[in-house]
């Protein structure tokens, strides 16, 4: 079982991606904020991290810093209404960290998470 953290401050799209990848056998650890997502990489590992760019507090990209040094096994996913953001060379995104741009389909994130495990 796949573990991923899923940090999004829209409560409902953090709400229906939760259930959607739950729904698709994957474990899912919820996180509203950027904080809360680096608090829970010390708790636990994962094998995703599934973020949102523009949160408060920590933003998804320095989460993202953080994941690459905390657990640098872990796989990195933006969703984002602002993937030229995170694709620009000086964001300090970590290389190779995918990037979705909302809206998104449901069915959508959870092929893109199962092909992210695959590779």
């Amino acid at each position: 079982m796949t573990r991923i953290l899923l940090a999004e401050d829209d409560d409902s799209l953090r709400a229906f991606l939760g259930r959607a990848l739950e729904k698709a056998g994957h474990a899912v650890t919820l996180c509203a904020d950027g904080d809360a997502a680096v608090e829970a990489m010390l708790d636990a590992e994962y094998d995703v991290l599934l973020t949102d760019i523009v949160m408060p507090g920590l933003d998804g990209i320095e989460v993202a810093r953080r994941a690459a040094v905390l657990q640098p096994a872990m796989r990195i996913m933006f969703i984002t209404g602002f993937a030229a953001v995170a694709l620009a060379p000086n964001s300090g995104a970590p290389a190779g960290a995918k990037v979705l741009t909302k809206p998104i389909h449901l069915r959508e994130i959870v092929a893109e998470v199962d092909r992210m495990i695959a590779a």
